[in-house]
């Protein structure tokens, strides 16, 4: 249930509503917005009676939520979040590029790397050092290693740096990470989401291979049911008939994600195509969809890459990524 209040509510009037909703044992989320204040009611609120509530003079409206997602929900929080990753921004309008290879191979490839994706426009680093792997034969990743390595590019470049997260036993690993991101195959590890809901850092969650977009925000529930509210959505396609690309991107998930949440929503094409040259396409269309943001696998070897060479873009070859989609961007937030 959401209560919206008339314009500047009386300070007095408002402590004693929500006083009196929380001796009912309900869980109370004030929402200020540009122009509105929302009360988001989170418990069993089948005993409350809405007629009551509409007589009270700070009252515009009542109404109840049939989503089972609460504080994902646009209805509690009607304005974009803006999260602030040390200084560099995404959501409400602050798009945001993230970039570095699949895998982190070494300590000159990452630093080589880094640089030259900052140079071409990236306002994160991001690089892999546990590797998902559908064999148990290729490249693990370099684990502890390459966390260290990541966290010394992050001193080099200045970069806050993201990377993903296998299991809750690494999580004291990540303290110096910026954004922990959880991969499609954990996207309902409802164990390590609890767990993730206590940590400061921004979680950047990947939908699921075959997971519908409520999945997706009772994923994010989860996370923010424990404490953390900063939750970054990313689509990077689902898996269907076709077998022409490695996944199919469901370019229609940002508009429909933004218009059911305030969570900043990213793509990645990089993993939904599995092709380099569909990447960047993939990329501008998702701008022009209205994206916060992109994450873009780069290489500076991809043929020898130790993962995903396919689908990465050369360093040059993400700077003219881009240009272009600064090109799209003055349209796509107008």
């Amino acid at each position: 249930m959401i209560i919206i209040l008339k314009e500047s509510p009386d300070k007095k009037q408002l402590d004693n509503l929500i006083n009196w909703l929380k001796s009912m044992g309900l869980e109370i989320h004030l929402s200020v917005g540009a122009t509105r204040t929302i009360l988001g009611l989170i418990g069993d609120t089948t005993s409350i009676d809405i007629d009551l509530l509409l007589a009270l003079d700070i009252v515009d409206d009542v109404k109840r939520i049939q989503e089972p997602y609460k504080n994902a929900n646009r209805k509690f929080h009607p304005d974009d979040l803006v999260i602030d990753i040390n200084g560099t921004k995404i959501g409400g309008g602050n798009f945001l590029m993230i970039a570095g290879p699949c895998s982190i191979e070494s300590a000159e490839q990452l630093n080589d790397i880094a640089f030259r994706v900052k140079k071409a426009g990236a306002g994160m680093l991001r690089g892999g050092a546990f590797k998902p792997r559908t064999s148990p034969y290729a490249f693990q990743g370099l684990r502890e290693q390459g966390i260290e390595l990541l966290i010394e590019a992050k001193k080099k470049t200045g970069l806050p740096v993201v990377t993903e997260i296998m299991d809750i036993s690494q999580l004291h690993l990540f303290e110096e990470v910026d954004v922990i991101q959880v991969g499609a195959r954990n996207m309902q590890n409802f164990e390590l989401l609890k767990e993730l809901g206590k940590v400061r850092q921004p979680i950047l969650l990947k939908r699921g291979l075959s997971s519908t977009l409520n999945e997706l925000l009772m994923s994010a529930e989860y996370i923010m049911a424990g404490g953390n509210e900063n939750v970054i959505l990313c689509e990077r396609g689902i898996r269907t008939f076709e077998t022409a690309t490695r996944n199919t991107l469901d370019l229609s998930a940002v508009p429909m994600l933004k218009s059911m949440s305030h969570l900043p929503v990213i793509v990645d094409p990089s993993h939904a195509t599995g092709l380099s040259r569909l990447v960047l396409p993939m990329a501008l269309a998702a701008a022009a969809c209205g994206a916060d943001g992109l994450i873009i696998e780069v290489h500076n070897d991809p043929e020898h890459a130790l993962c995903d060479g396919p689908q990465s873009l050369t360093p040059d070859a993400f700077e003219t990524l881009t240009k272009r989609v600064g090109q799209i961007l003055p349209y796509a937030y107008r």
